[in-house]
């Protein structure tokens, strides 16, 4: 770790961390509180996804649906309307929908093929985000002189993460740049994610081999054919599972790489004074 005790890490001129935890636990709470100051950098993994790497195929996907419609289809075709992507760190929907849900097309869902390959090109671009956080630490710091750096992080890191192998090369350069941070939920967190994805099913992203094992016995227990999966109620069944696949996956993340501090302390940092003793306390916990 790049901080290793907390006299390290408060007497740091230059403070560098990364976030990750599931949706919903803080990260993007912290990060903004930071960011507010004026003192700290703020780098959402999504909204660089959503922007540089997937930014063109959303909006070429909102193109085709456009296309459908006769009229918005020569609107297009003679160049009088424009249509992009209006992702922000506050809204990151465009991403979410073309993501999609895989199932009966009548009910929004996507083909099978369709669905995986979206997924594939998610996953690539995370990764890719995930890498540029070195080039955008020296960016905040030559052309912006932000003495401090908070990487936001999707929940979704763990599914590229080998956790079992210490050289995992997307952890181990995220570790030797930053200070890996993983906000632990309760049991009662979990239960409350549950029920508000359970509100508003949101499109997710899984590592391949678990996702295909979840489709499967989807189907098998439910017995019905992929064009006829209500997608909401796939993905609704495969949050709950999908939770229990992450959580040991970020434990061996903070163990290897990191520090955890738990949901509750979170909710009690209003103030960058806050957060530095949070994270303090985190490293002497650790030893």
């Amino acid at each position: 770790m790049i901080y290793k005790t907390a006299s390290e890490w408060r007497n740091a001129p230059q403070k560098r961390v990364l976030l990750f935890a599931m949706s919903g636990l803080g990260k993007t709470y912290l990060s903004k509180m930071l960011r507010e100051t004026g003192d700290w950098f703020h780098y959402s993994i999504d909204y660089r996804i959503g922007t540089r790497y997937m930014g063109e195929k959303i909006a070429d996907n909102a193109k085709r649906e456009a296309m459908k419609v006769p009229f918005l289809r020569d609107l297009l075709l003679s160049n009088s309307i424009y249509i992009g992507s209006n992702i922000s760190f506050d809204d990151l929907k465009p991403m979410s929908f073309y993501l999609g849900k895989p199932g009966d097309p009548a009910k929004g869902g996507l083909d099978w093929a369709e669905y995986t390959r979206r997924q594939d090109e998610f996953q690539a671009a995370e990764v890719a985000a995930l890498h540029d956080t070195d080039y955008f630490i020296n960016r905040a710091q030559t052309l912006y002189q932000y003495p401090h750096f908070v990487c936001d992080t999707g929940g979704s890191i763990c599914e590229w993460v080998d956790v079992t192998n210490p050289d995992d090369p997307i952890m181990t350069d995220l570790a030797s740049k930053t200070l890996i941070v993983w906000i632990k939920g309760s049991e009662e967190h979990t239960a409350e994610l549950i029920r508000r994805f359970d509100k508003e099913p949101k499109p997710m992203s899984y590592d391949p081999a678990f996702l295909l094992a979840t489709w499967e016995a989807y189907l098998r227990e439910f017995g019905v054919a992929p064009d006829k999966v209500d997608p909401d109620d796939f993905i609704r069944w495969a949050f709950a599972k999908a939770l229990a696949h992450r959580q040991p996956r970020y434990q061996a993340m903070a163990d290897t790489w990191g520090i955890t501090v738990p949901q509750q302390a979170v909710a009690q940092v209003k103030d960058t004074e806050g957060f530095v003793s949070m994270i303090a306390d985190a490293l002497e916990m650790r030893g």
